[in-house]
């Protein structure tokens, strides 16, 4: 099979395609012929070496796909060969072909392209773990989502509007802004702009939000705090703007503030399968019916995956960038 792959860390031009032997499904495995995949800033961080592979992972890139099955493995249940699929994976989505844990791939609705299916699993899965497993996001609460018209923050805005939550956003451009509103935010901060605590402050009248979700972290971290009422919750997903932070603890006990963290990739297959099941009863309907969607901001052909990965390094994209696999 053909693969994106790279023989030293660096640029987007480092990225060929080339002749790799067809993996083969093992127990509890599914083969995938990937028809598209999407490109993620985990994609960016591992190719210039800064962010390989869980141990046992493929060391191709791509963390989601769309396809159809072509073999299984022993002791698979419930999926068949020719079923159409779509899935969050550890690794291996830049590929023609791609092998996974049989009980994270999810059906696609008989409507969608496998182009649309590609767009949804990194995006809709994570926003759903940070807001309401580990935020615990609640109808009436105020949520401000940081990088909202990201691939998360498309699907987080909407999730959350759908939730019954007030969604605030912060972004990068006017552009950005209007598909923020247009996704369901009541209010968006060009924080480029203007200092986004102070904004918060402003658009709740001194209130605070109950729930940020940050993708920043460091850079953040003072003004993340400064935002959150009492009992306010953060969530850290990304770590953008560094990692290492200078805590004020009484700060946090005194105003009852809880932080968290969420990663998928390392995640054990049993705990991602407890989240595809979350996934799959309360999220999947509403995108089947439409009444959520995948915000697609670029399609290109794989072999112009380059391209693809300059486009999300110039923070130029308004949800997700798909890659389409012949």
């Amino acid at each position: 099979m053909k693969a994106v792959l790279f023989d030293k860390a660096g640029g987007p031009e480092v990225l060929t395609l080339a002749e790799v032997p067809d993996p083969e499904p093992g127990p509890g495995q599914i083969l995938i012929r990937v028809r598209a995949t999407a490109v993620n800033r985990a994609d960016l961080l591992q190719r210039r070496g800064r962010y390989p592979p869980p141990p046992g992972e493929s060391e191709i890139l791509g963390l989601e796909l769309a396809g159809e099955v072509e073999a299984l493995g022993p002791g698979v249940e419930g999926v068949a060969p020719r079923d159409r699929v779509f899935a969050l994976v550890a690794g291996g989505g830049y590929a023609e072909k791609a092998v996974m844990d049989y009980r994270l791939a999810l059906p696609m609705p008989s409507r969608w392209s496998f182009t649309e299916a590609a767009a949804v699993p990194e995006a809709f899965l994570t926003a759903q773990e940070v807001l309401f497993t580990a935020g615990g996001l609640q109808a009436g609460e105020a949520v401000l989502i940081h990088a909202a018209a990201s691939g998360v923050g498309t699907a987080a805005v909407q999730m959350a509007k759908q939730a019954g939550a007030k969604v605030l956003a912060t972004v990068g451009t006017e552009r950005k802004l209007k598909a923020a509103i247009e996704l369901g935010a009541e209010a968006g901060c060009l924080y480029k702009e203007r200092d986004f605590a102070s904004w918060v402050e402003e658009v709740t009248g001194k209130q605070g939000v109950d729930l940020i979700a940050d993708p920043v972290g460091a850079s953040y971290w003072e003004r993340n705090i400064r935002c959150l009422r009492e009992g306010g919750r953060l969530v850290v997903y990304g770590l953008l703007g560094g990692k290492a932070v200078s805590a004020d603890l009484w700060t946090l006990m005194s105003r009852r503030v809880t932080v968290t963290g969420v990663v998928m990739r390392s995640r054990t297959p049993d705990d991602k399968a407890e989240i595809v099941r979350r996934f799959r009863m309360r999220w999947l309907p509403l995108l089947e019916a439409r009444v959520i969607r995948p915000v697609i901001d670029a399609v290109f052909p794989w072999d112009a995956v380059a391209d693809a990965h300059r486009r999300m390094e110039a923070n130029e994209n308004v949800g997700k960038i798909v890659l389409e696999v012949p």
